[in-house]
Formats: structure tokens, sequence, C-alpha cells
């Protein structure tokens, strides 16, 4: 049986909540007696193995390319942050963003929380997030073909 995929073994894509990986494999396997195929993807962030059917791949892209860096550039230095939100509100808002998986969504958080943290320390929760998102972002930038150290760095 011949399938065409979107992706290939040993191509980087990014899961949201989780950052970036490569799919290892692609397998079929038998879960309650019902036979599908799954990407076998090895996260790059946490050293684990997550294993997504094929037919779910709305819920991972591939890896931003360099093209798109000038855009999440200027949203990272010159984009607007909205801080009149209350905290839990605001957790809640970023939260959704990442869940997206856009790398122009995860920016928009690691630039806000960056920008706030300078102001005044944030919670834990937002602490977290910042970290977790930040990791997310930067690991994703690592693997875009043709990118440099020092615009990664623009980023930290």
């Amino acid at each position: 049986m011949e399938v065409d995929y979107l992706f290939q073994i040993g191509d980087n894509i990014v899961y949201p909540m989780h950052g970036v990986g490569i799919i290892t494999a692609i397998e079929e396997k038998e879960i309650s007696e019902k036979k599908q195929e799954y990407y076998v993807i090895k996260m790059l962030i946490g050293n684990m193995q997550v294993m997504i059917p094929t037919g779910k791949i709305s819920s991972i892209r591939p890896i931003t390319d360099i093209i798109a860096l000038k855009h999440i550039t200027n949203i990272f230095h010159h984009g607007e942050s909205d801080r009149l939100l209350p905290w839990k509100q605001r957790y809640k808002v970023n939260t959704e963003k990442i869940k997206t998986g856009k790398i122009q969504e995860c920016t928009e958080v690691v630039r806000d929380l960056m920008r706030m943290k300078k102001e005044k320390a944030l919670n834990t929760s937002e602490k977290k997030m910042l970290d977790n998102a930040h990791e997310f972002l930067i690991s994703e930038l690592g693997l875009i073909k043709g990118i440099t150290e020092n615009q990664i760095k623009s980023f930290c």
C-alpha cells in the first residue's frame, strides 16, 4: 500500500505546545482494533517521543523558512504589546497564541512577556510561560536554514 505523506522521515516540524521535533519514522500501529499510520516524532525539547496519526497532520507544521524571518523580527522588535489586560486574561490569551503553533504568535508572547519582565517581576505562571515560549522560539529559529547566530541572539 503506497501512501503519500505531507511530511517525510527526517523533516523538522513544529508541534504546538511541545516545540520542534524531527520525524524519525512513519509506522502503522493497531490501537483499539483499528490500524492507523503514525508519525513518530523525536521532540528536541524535553527529549521525548510522540506519535501523531498521519490523519491529524493539521496539528503540526513545517519549520518556518528564512523568508519569514524579517516579518518575525519586525514583530519582536516593533510590535505593540497590550499591557492593559489583567494577568489571568493575558495568560489565557497567551496560551491560545502558543496553542496555534504559529511562530508569529509565539514571537508575540515572548515579546510581550519580556517587555513586562523588564518593568516588573512576572508571576510564576507567566515566568514559566515565557521560558517555554522562548525555548520553542529559539529552538525553531535554530533549525531555519540560512539564519545566523547573531539573528538568533537578537531574540534573547
